[in-house]
């Protein structure tokens, strides 16, 4: 529910940095629809793919991670690199939950 109730905000109100209209031209629907994992849908095996080198990007980032990335891993961290707002040298949008 927090996390439902943390889209719509975005949606709404955005944030200090991303204005609401920058969700709304984006994002395809205002209130965030979650599945079980149990279901096994493609959108949500995808979403793992990409969550889980990010997460531990993140983690080693911080000094947090005790073990190496797996090569796929760092492959999408690369991607992932390019996508992210830099402006200066700075990357926004990284946070550690």
């Amino acid at each position: 529910m927090r996390l439902k109730d943390t889209f719509a905000r975005l949606w709404k109100q955005g944030t200090d940095y991303v204005d609401p209209e920058q969700f709304q031209e984006v994002l395809t629907s205002k209130q965030l629809k979650v599945k079980l994992k149990a279901n096994n849908i493609a959108g949500l095996q995808l979403t793992d793919l990409l969550a889980h080198p990010s997460r531990n990007e993140i983690l080693q980032e911080q000094g947090f991670l005790q073990r190496g990335i797996a090569p796929f891993a760092q492959k999408v961290i690369q991607i992932l690199q390019t996508k992210y707002d830099q402006r200066d040298g700075k990357i926004f949008g990284k946070k550690l939950l």
